[in-house]
Parts: C-alpha cells; sequence; structure tokens
C-alpha cells in the first residue's frame, strides 16, 4: 500500500515539467551550500574555534554565474 516506482517517475516528470531542469539544478546546489554551512557550523560549533576554508568551500559559495569565464578567461555575468 506504498507508492510504487511508477507514481514516483510521473511525479518527477511532472516536477520536470513545471520547473525545468536548470531551476530544479540552482535549487539541489542552493540546498546542497545550506547543508554544507549547516555541517560545517556544527563542527565550528563543537571545537570552539573557527576553522579555516578551504579555497573549494569558498568558490562553492559564490553565485554560478560569478564563476562562469568567457574564452579569454575574464568572469562574465549571465
Amino acid at each position: 500500500m506504498g507508492i510504487s516506482i511508477w507514481q514516483l517517475l510521473i511525479v518527477l516528470g511532472i516536477v520536470v515539467l513545471l520547473f525545468g531542469t536548470k531551476k530544479l539544478r540552482n535549487i539541489g546546489s542552493d540546498l546542497g551550500g545550506a547543508i554544507r554551512g549547516f555541517k560545517k557550523s556544527m563542527n565550528e560549533e563543537d571545537n570552539g574555534k573557527p576553522q579555516q576554508r578551504s579555497v573549494e568551500d569558498q568558490a562553492a559559495d559564490q553565485p554560478q554565474q560569478a564563476r562562469t569565464t568567457d574564452s579569454a578567461g575574464e568572469k562574465t555575468h549571465n
């Protein structure tokens, strides 16, 4: 009496049609960044001191459009 795989696929198809894949990808990356920030703040609280942020973490916090570059290597804004 649970949800079958076909029902989940139909719901997923409707969500993709409504929002589009680009919007869903942005939502996913925002959610991932929020979870990563929450985990980092919990670790800092447990240790009692702030941790040094890595380059990857700093790059993940920047908006997607600020990280894109053109063929000359200059940053562009979409």
